[in-house]
Order: C-alpha cells, then structure tokens, then sequence
C-alpha cells in the first residue's frame, strides 16, 4: 500500500465507545504516523491492544505505539497533570510528547466540583472536572499548561507542529474524543459533555483549519453503547445485552455501558454532520462471530457484508476500515481496494 499523506481526522459516531483508540492505533503502525494530535480531556478513554498489553488511556494519543511518532495535546485541550505524567510513564512517551501551551489545566477543586454537583450528578458525569474546569476556562480565569511547573519540559507549539506537518506533506492524525451524540451542540443534551465532539470541533481544538483536512473518518461500532444517563434508542436490558454479548464496562471509569442496536437513521445523520469522507466499523466479530480475526472482506459471511453495505449506504460514504478483533492489528482495510 502506498503511504497516506496528509491529515485525517478521527471522530467518533455516536456516544463514544465505539474504538477509535484500537482504529488510531491501527492507523500509527501501518501508515506510519508522523505526528498526531489528541483532543478533548480526561473524561473519555481510548483502549489501545498492543503485544499483549491493554492500555486505557485517557491523555496520551493512542499512536503512542509507533515510535516515530510525535505525540501532541492540541491547545482545545483540557489536561488534568497527574494522569498526563501516569501516562507518559506507562507508555515510555517522554522526549517525543509535547502539549500545547495553552491548554487549559483541571485542577482539584475542579474535580470536587464535579462530584459534588448535584446537576452534574444526576447527568452521568466521571468526576474528573471536566465541566467545571471548561467553566472557567470560558470565564477566562483557568490556568494554562505554560502556568504549570510540572509541565515545563512539556511545552509545545501544537498548532505550528502540527501544521508545519501537514505543509511538509506528512502523516498527520487529529484524535478526537467522545462521539457526536455526546456534543453539547450536537447531542441528546442536557446528558452530553461540556464541549463539542463534531469534526469541525477536533480542528479547531487542534488548531488546524478545515480546508487543510483531507480526510475524516467516523468510527461507529457494529452496536451502540453508552455510559451514564439520557436517552438510548431501541436500548436493551442488560440481560439481553449480556445475552447477544454487547455488555461492556467503560474503559476508563469501569461503569456499565448500556447497549442498543446500530442505528441506520442516527447514523446518516451523524455523517452529514462530521461531514464524513470515509467510515470504520469496529467489533463486527461481536455481531457476527464467525468474522473473528479475518483479514479478507471477501471471506465474511454474506450477512456481515450485508450489514457493511447498509451503513455505507445510510452514510453515504465507504466503510474502509473494519475491525474483527481487540488487537490493533485486527483489522481488514479497505482503502486500497475499489
């Protein structure tokens, strides 16, 4: 396969969950990502399966595993330190990870605030202090990462990086976080999250403007799942769920995830407003188990196809990425095929 070029942007579909940590990291080893951009903020945890390790990882881009990576957090950011530093720990980052001098910082009393709301209670929130730290940074009081100590070593122009990249024609990945439906413009508000979660948003938050963007790729898995209160259409009972093998535990905070069919309808519109140039399909081996592990489309099951090919046409745009398996390489591609 030819190397791709130019930027591309990860985002979610529907409430999050849907794999893009297992769809980015795919992207890192076989593309060779020069530099990726994470946004968003602690709330939202992307798994990452690599040599036998699993890896949930709530600051740090999930193209960590290829070395040659540079890693950035974009200035849209909201970077609570502690995990930023457990993180760059674990995943042995230090040298090659920057964040952006003005992304904003979540601090404790943040975090307390977040717990202690009642309103933000009884929305689903993690806890972290995501929503009370964006408050403030809309208030123009919050601290920014050039105000910290602990990230002096850390400091990065993001935006000229990053875009410095895409100039030279380099291998450029923007992570967002979360899913549409999520979005506090977006989605089944008031239980979404306290930013935007669209395409449009993982640009700005990343300092890359939409005209520099070749291509956006919405991740849906082959069912919907979400964490906390609001709205799920054709949810099921946890009974069921654990029946069809849907039941799942959120990555990051371990919370149950409710489980719901894929939804055609929600998904058209998902697109139109990522403004999607391409789709992946995440946990078909869930839906279909046969499809574990397979690496050839051609050798799915007819009904499995069959599935692929109503999403693209719900979408209107090609599904070229299709994962049958945890591991980062579970993963039939399609991009190099017509």
């Amino acid at each position: 396969m030819v190397k791709v070029v130019g930027c591309t942007v990860v985002a979610g579909a529907f409430w999050g969950d849907e794999g893009k940590g297992k769809v980015i990291s795919y992207l890192a080893l076989k593309d060779k990502v020069d530099v990726c951009v994470r946004t968003g903020s602690v709330n939202a945890a992307h798994t990452v399966h690599f040599k036998g390790r699993r890896y949930a990882l709530h600051v740090v881009p999930s193209t960590f595993i290829y070395d040659s990576c540079r890693l950035l957090i974009g200035p849209g950011a909201n970077v609570h330190v502690p995990q930023f530093l457990k993180e760059v720990e674990e995943t042995g980052v230090e040298g090659r990870i920057g964040v952006d001098r003005q992304a904003s910082i979540i601090e404790p009393h943040h975090s307390e605030l977040d717990k202690s709301d009642g309103h933000l209670r009884s929305l689903g929130t993690t806890g972290w202090g995501v929503g009370p730290a964006v408050q403030e940074r809309a208030k123009r009081s919050a601290k920014l990462a050039k105000d910290v100590a602990e990230l002096k070593g850390f400091l990065a122009d993001a935006v000229e990086e990053v875009n410095d990249a895409i100039d030279a024609d380099k291998t450029v990945v923007l992570e967002g976080t979360q899913g549409l439906m999520l979005s506090l413009y977006h989605g089944s508000y008031p239980y979404v999250t306290s930013r935007d979660t669209s395409a449009a948003a993982i640009c700005s938050e990343s300092g890359v403007g939409p005209s520099r963007v070749d291509r956006i790729l919405v991740v849906f898995k082959a069912f919907i799942t979400r964490v906390g209160a609001g709205d799920l259409p054709g949810e099921l009972s946890k009974e069921e769920a654990e029946r069809r093998g849907w039941f799942e535990t959120a990555a990051g905070t371990g919370r149950e995830r409710r489980s719901a069919p894929f939804n055609f309808d929600l998904a058209r519109r998902v697109a139109k407003i990522h403004g999607a140039t391409e789709a992946a399909v995440t946990k078909l081996d869930i839906l279909y188990p046969s499809c574990k592990n397979a690496t050839d489309y051609d050798r799915l099951p007819q009904e499995a196809r069959d599935f692929i090919a109503k999403v693209e046409e719900a979408t209107g745009v090609r599904v070229t990425i299709v994962g049958t398996g945890p591991g980062a390489l579970d993963i039939i591609d399609r991009r190099s095929s017509s």
